[in-house]
């Protein structure tokens, strides 16, 4: 009688989270905040600044929020007392927007009056549709007690044009990204050459105004963008232009872009949540499917 072959015990999982994170350390600063101050700080030898975002959204539980606004206020102990030059990214879902309006709004003012007492920048992540007009809201309301704040607009959304134009009135500082959701036909673009196109409309609009004062933070990896911006820059746009690129992405770009003169962030994401973060890293580029494949032959 032939002998059934049982692959339940082909892999061990565990050995396969191990290889995962392995690969993963190229987009993420650690498990812990220890680990993220250590790689903001070899992003300041580099010339760059760190965004650090603790992994986390969509919370409905009190206890998984107020444990997100006081790692928060570590990690602004830690950039300060480490004399560390960076900032925070929030995700209003981390800090209670899945719960209510009123209690996202009391957590972001007591993080962006910690941000402000240490002498540091907050930045509001941009979420899916669903929240973007809750959090462009929260946003202006805590601008007016604290101009070290920035927000992120999304060029796949169709909104994001008008929203833009509100925000600029307001003196905002913006960071706008391409988004990495997805929208109805009626609410957003819905190829990769409308929302490339749109992005290069909303940058055109704040680069292109002189007496703009807010910050303009150029957060793309893509070539064409980066130029089309690089080009703006040289016919006496902002003085406050940015670029934003995530942690082990496009290195080479960066140092040229800080050899140039140029401000430089990279975004650091970390924490124990750092798995769902990291396969949408490997879904993005076919590369990031070699590396792990890679890692997991070598181990």
């Amino acid at each position: 009688m032939e002998k059934k072959i049982s692959h339940s015990q082909d892999y061990d999982p565990a050995l396969l989270e191990k290889m995962l994170f392995k690969v993963s350390k190229k987009w993420i600063a650690g498990h812990s905040n220890i680990e993220a101050i250590n790689e903001a700080r070899k992003s300041n030898k580099c010339g760059m600044s760190a965004i650090l975002n603790y992994l986390g959204e969509g919370y409905t539980e009190k206890v998984q929020v107020d444990r997100s606004v006081l790692e928060y206020f570590t990690v602004l102990d830690l950039l300060r007392t480490n004399d560390i030059r960076g900032s925070i990214s929030v995700k209003p879902t981390q800090i209670g927007l899945c719960i209510g309006y009123d209690l996202c709004l009391e957590n972001f003012g007591k993080i962006s009056q910690k941000a402000k007492e240490s002498g540091h920048f907050m930045w509001i992540d941009i979420e899916n549709s669903d929240y973007v007009e809750d959090t462009l809201s929260i946003y202006l309301r805590i601008l007016g007690n604290n101009k070290n704040t920035g927000v992120a607009i999304q060029s796949y959304l169709r909104r994001s044009y008008s929203d833009l134009l509100h925000l600029m009135e307001n003196s905002a500082n913006l960071r706008i990204v391409k988004g990495a959701y997805r929208g109805e036909k009626n609410e957003a673009y819905q190829s990769n050459s409308e929302t490339s196109q749109n992005f290069s409309r909303l940058m055109n609009v704040m680069l292109k105004e002189s007496s703009y004062s807010g910050i303009v933070a150029i957060a793309t990896h893509d070539s064409n963008l980066i130029d089309e911006a690089l080009a703006l820059s040289t016919k006496g746009s902002t003085k406050n232009l940015q670029f934003q690129l995530l942690k082990g992405v496009r290195d080479e770009l960066k140092q040229q872009l800080v050899n140039n003169g140029y401000m430089v962030s990279e975004y650091m994401p970390y924490g124990e949540k750092w798995l769902h973060y990291s396969l949408r890293r490997l879904k993005e580029r076919k590369r990031n499917i070699f590396l792990l494949a890679r890692s997991l032959i070598e181990s």
